[in-house]
């Protein structure tokens, strides 16, 4: 570990550098937690004790709550759709207004707020077809159909499924709690409006590694079944969550906004981070990076780590892990 990354009491670790024509112009620090197969801490970097917004990482464990709620009849890509932050690719819009359909549900019942495709190449061409903001492109609108779902399954109130104290919600989080083995420190809104519970770093990777763990048949061995298998639809064909189930097998990833990571291995080993800042630009190189140190040897992550600077026409830097 470099001066740079050295341990100062209430300072988080530099886990990043930005570095342009061989100058370190900047530094993105933050928190980083690595499991054993046995569930035991094996590296810790920073504070990943103290609770975080894990934002879209949660996902997976909203979609077990809503199969605890009993929309069996999700599965497959479906079932991958409602643990998505998806790129806004025709295919998962197609999908999503399928489910809605299938559910017989309006997309006005939809309470994501409008937005453009994740994915900037979709926002591009989504725009130069002339296209708006919608609800349904929003990267959310899978889980939210999904949600939908289960309250007219359940004969909950459709207008309200975002709020906190409705019956679904509370599904969620004790979903959240029991995965990652702790108390949520917080409740408070994603970007997408649904609740959003907060948990430690380490309570993020016992989530995932329990969610590996668990019985094919139960809801968390259900959901990450469905996202190793389409991670296509969890993602998009341009991600570096899709990538990596596709290239390492068994394996289970999921980003969250403001630079969140979590990836569980089928033995059991974790990792989950945040960087400080939330700058997603350093999320690669330091998934890459840490993958590496757990002994992950794809030549997938070479392709996830890369984050090359430009300077003009050429590439005259990169942001590299500083760890």
């Amino acid at each position: 570990m470099t001066s740079s990354t050295a341990d100062v009491p209430g300072i988080a670790p530099v886990l990043a550098e930005v570095v342009r024509s061989g100058f370190v112009e900047g530094r993105h620090r933050g928190s980083l937690v690595v499991l054993a197969a046995d569930g035991s801490v094996e590296l810790a970097l920073g504070d990943p004790a103290a609770p975080v917004f894990p934002r879209s990482a949660n996902k997976p464990m909203q979609a077990a709550a809503v199969l605890r709620a009993g929309l069996d009849v999700l599965s497959g890509e479906r079932l991958a759709l409602a643990a998505a932050s998806h790129s806004g690719e025709p295919f998962h819009l197609d999908l999503v207004r399928k489910m809605l359909a299938g559910f017989e549900l309006p997309e006005s019942a939809l309470q994501t707020p409008p937005d453009l495709p994740l994915d900037p190449v979709e926002a591009e061409r989504y725009l130069a077809e002339g296209q708006v903001r919608d609800r349904i492109t929003m990267n959310c609108s899978g889980k939210h159909t999904a949600m939908l779902a289960a309250c007219r399954l359940r004969g909950w109130d459709r207008a309200t499924y975002l709020a906190p104290d409705h019956p679904l919600q509370r599904l969620v989080l004790e979903s959240v709690e029991s995965a990652a083995g702790e108390k949520v420190a917080a409740v408070g809104t994603d970007g997408c409006g649904a609740p959003l519970m907060a948990i430690s770093l380490t309570g993020l990777a016992r989530a995932f590694r329990a969610f590996v763990l668990a019985d094919p048949a139960s809801p968390e061995g259900r959901v990450a079944a469905a996202m190793r298998a389409h991670p296509e639809y969890v993602a998009g064909t341009r991600r570096p969550d899709t990538w990596l189930m596709r290239a390492v097998p068994g394996a289970l990833s999921k980003m969250g906004a403001e630079a969140v990571q979590a990836v569980a291995l089928p033995d059991g080993r974790a990792l989950a981070f945040k960087i400080e800042d939330g700058a997603g630009r350093a999320l690669g190189p330091v998934l890459a990076r840490t993958l590496g140190l757990m002994g992950v040897t794809d030549p997938v992550l070479a392709r996830i780590g890369e984050a090359g600077l430009m300077g003009g026409a050429e590439r005259v830097g990169e942001i590299r892990a500083a760890f």
